[in-house]
């Protein structure tokens, strides 16, 4: 019998990438950057970022932290909010569909994972495997499947050979099954609206860069479905702990308008 609850959950995100309304995550990595995320009003669903995950306990990014301590955290963020939520667990920590039986069994409904340009039938294999266990588990496991095809190129590389690959990767995943494809590594619009005419609107998934990316309502308008931050949000918290330790030993003292978010 399904968790009724992870079924509406999975459903209800989902809708949020087919809405026309862009879905704009912002990537948390403990229970209390989830809480005050998810307090924020128009926040609809919560995303784990797995590099800062990794780092809060130490570890390298790249599957270096043990999948039971990745699983063990994500499992209390999701007991901690209300939200549907999405894990990024890399590219499966070798074996995909156990990773995803194990992430739903937390109470995950969504996923990313990496075809590290992997040969296109093992990362179509990979793709069909997450679905799988989400079809076994009766829920509609929203899979962000993202291709490494800019990430992982040489440097100086055609970019319009990349958006190609990219794109065929793309649609070998949603044909698979995939509801949305993510590609990092992309931030012009030029290189945007290829992309969303070779996937469709509603199927891009994109990250935001500091610096370098188009605002979300931009990216909405070009018919993005989703944009989310990564590891950047955790950057973002500590550039200002790094900032207020600077003022502190300067001699100063703690920004005003410090909220107690804890």
């Amino acid at each position: 019998m399904p968790d009724l609850g992870a079924r509406a959950r999975a459903r209800a995100l989902l809708d949020l990438h087919t809405a026309p309304e862009i879905l704009a995550l912002t990537n948390v990595w403990d229970v209390v950057s989830a809480r005050a995320v998810a307090a924020v009003d128009g926040v609809r669903a919560l995303a784990t970022a797995s590099h800062s995950v990794a780092a809060t306990f130490g570890y390298e990014d790249g599957e270096n932290i043990p999948l039971h301590l990745h699983l063990d955290m994500v499992a209390r963020i999701v007991a901690a909010v209300d939200l549907p939520v999405t894990m990024d667990f890399e590219a499966g920590y070798g074996d995909p569909g156990t990773t995803a039986r194990r992430a739903i069994e937390a109470g995950v409904v969504g996923g990313n994972l990496e075809d590290q340009m992997k040969p296109l039938d093992e990362a179509v294999a990979a793709v069909s495997a997450v679905l799988r266990a989400g079809e076994d588990a009766g829920i509609g496991f929203v899979l962000n499947a993202r291709t490494d095809a800019f990430l992982r190129a040489e440097p100086g590389a055609d970019r319009g050979a990349l958006l190609e690959e990219a794109i065929r990767r793309g649609r070998a995943f949603l044909e698979a099954g995939a509801p949305v494809v993510f590609v990092p590594g992309v931030a012009a619009r030029e290189e945007i609206e290829a992309l969303v005419d070779g996937l469709g609107r509603q199927r891009l998934s994109v990250i935001s860069a500091p610096g370098r990316s188009l605002p979300a309502r931009e990216l909405q308008e070009l018919g993005v479905a989703r944009v989310s931050t990564g590891p950047y949000t955790q950057r973002v918290a500590l550039t200002a702990l790094q900032d207020a330790a600077a003022e502190m030993v300067a001699g100063g003292t703690l920004p005003e308008g410090t909220r107690a978010l804890n």
